[in-house]
């Protein structure tokens, strides 16, 4: 088994995978931050788009989603700190030239239906 790209240290199989598969929903805005991380490397923007909160997905298109996935290499992610529905982090990835790069977002979610949602994020 592999270990969660997420960096949970937990193997894929038993962490985000369950989450991008349907078979599990997030229980923590961390949970759910770590597996949209996890769903950016495996390309699932499927996933992306209906874990974001219905208010913003008309400012999302599934084939951007999935062309930034896929133009990018996942590195690693860094949880710097999850507080209730805002969670802070840094993705590190190689963009299309293979230049090193940091996405640092603290992001907010929000839960509706016992369901969490990404919201949106502010950006460092």
């Amino acid at each position: 088994m592999k270990s969660c790209f997420c960096g949970s240290g937990n193997p894929f199989e038993v962490c985000c995978e369950p989450f991008l598969q349907g078979t599990k929903i997030p229980l923590f805005p961390e949970q759910l931050m770590r597996s949209r991380y996890t769903a950016y490397v495996v390309q699932n923007a499927s996933y992306l788009l209906n874990t974001t909160h219905v208010s913003q997905r008309k400012l999302y298109s599934k084939n951007e989603i999935l062309k930034w996935a896929k133009a990018n290499t996942w590195v690693k992610l860094e949880v710097i700190r999850a507080d209730k529905a805002i969670v802070e982090f840094k993705a590190y990835y190689l963009d299309e030239r293979l230049q090193p790069q940091i996405h640092h977002e603290k992001s907010t979610f929000k839960q509706e239906a016992g369901k969490w949602f990404y919201v949106d994020g502010q950006f460092y």
